[in-house]
């Protein structure tokens, strides 16, 4: 290998490690929390209703600013979606292109999720949306845009970015053939699990047979991770019932739950799954150790 050649492959090596350390620049971590809480509704959604995972994903995140939006926080309103003359739930002003604008409110971001699918399925302006493939995520951003979804004239072009720079594509598990849907074979799931919500993360009931690997296999995500989120070990069993998060359980419960008094039954792993709290801050709030066995008619703090 001559000089001049050996300067052009350090040059591209250095081109390369910029591009991606710029990629990784661009990466916002409040997005990627999102991502990986919301996913799996995303998923869920797009199995039910056919629209894209990575759009949805896409405009919950630009839409609620990542989960930080007022409306988001205050009123689980992830989509920005206004009340409309059908709406007859409860609703929040907030401003937006006019003052004190009605706007849709949620009692769990799950109920956003499915009334957005819902606000674009009945919407007979977004009827055409459903004629494109389930991978086209540019075709569904043009086409959200194009039928008045939002006012910002960047707003396909937006969610196109941060499809592209999230790899949100990766969660569209299904492709168009002869013009009706059907899923890629290695991703048919003849009965998916329902998702849930808890401490506003995402779980599923586990059912007979279930194993790590399954759920894993349905939602994306190792079975290794599944096992640590979830206070587990390697060699357990998942039994019928068993509460199985998506992702890594919270230091404390939501403001909701205070304190837990032990009922028959409890254990100390059953209440952290209960409330969605890390095993070993269930222990530390309360100053046990691991020898603790909780006894009917014990309260234990939850935050």
């Amino acid at each position: 290998m001559n000089r001049k050649q050996s300067i052009r492959i350090i040059l591209l090596v250095v081109l390369c490690a910029f591009a991606f350390s710029a990629q990784a620049q661009r990466r916002n971590q409040r997005y990627e929390e999102y991502i990986e809480r919301y996913s799996p509704l995303a998923v869920e959604q797009m199995r039910v209703h056919k629209i894209p995972a990575s759009i949805t994903l896409a405009q919950g995140l630009l839409e609620s600013g990542a989960g930080y939006s007022e409306l988001a926080r205050k009123s689980n309103n992830h989509f920005g979606i206004k009340c409309g003359g059908r709406w007859s739930g409860p609703s929040v002003r907030h401003d937006d292109d006019a003052r004190q604008e009605c706007f849709r409110a949620y009692g769990n971001p799950v109920e956003s999720y499915e009334d957005h699918s819902l606000f674009l399925k009945r919407g007979a302006r977004y009827a055409f949306l459903f004629d494109l493939d389930i991978t086209d995520y540019k075709g569904w951003a043009r086409g959200l845009k194009k039928a008045g979804y939002a006012t910002d004239p960047s707003y396909a072009n937006r969610l196109i970015t941060i499809v592209e720079d999230y790899e949100l594509y990766k969660y569209d598990r299904a492709r168009q053939r002869g013009g009706a849907y059907v899923p890629r074979v290695e991703n048919i799931v003849i009965n998916p699990h329902q998702v849930y919500l808890a401490n506003d993360l995402a779980y599923v009931v586990a059912r007979r047979g279930d194993t790590f690997e399954s759920i894993g296999k349905e939602f994306d995500i190792s079975a290794r991770k599944l096992i640590r989120y979830n206070d587990l070990h390697k060699d357990y069993t998942l039994a019928d019932g068993d509460v199985i998060y998506l992702h890594a359980k919270k230091k404390k419960a939501s403001k909701n739950y205070i304190v837990h008094v032990v009922k028959d039954g409890d254990s100390m792993h059953s209440i952290s799954q209960t409330y969605g709290i890390r095993l070993k801050n269930l222990y530390k709030m309360n100053r046990k150790d691991a020898e603790y066995v909780p006894e009917v008619g014990d309260r234990l703090r939850l935050r």
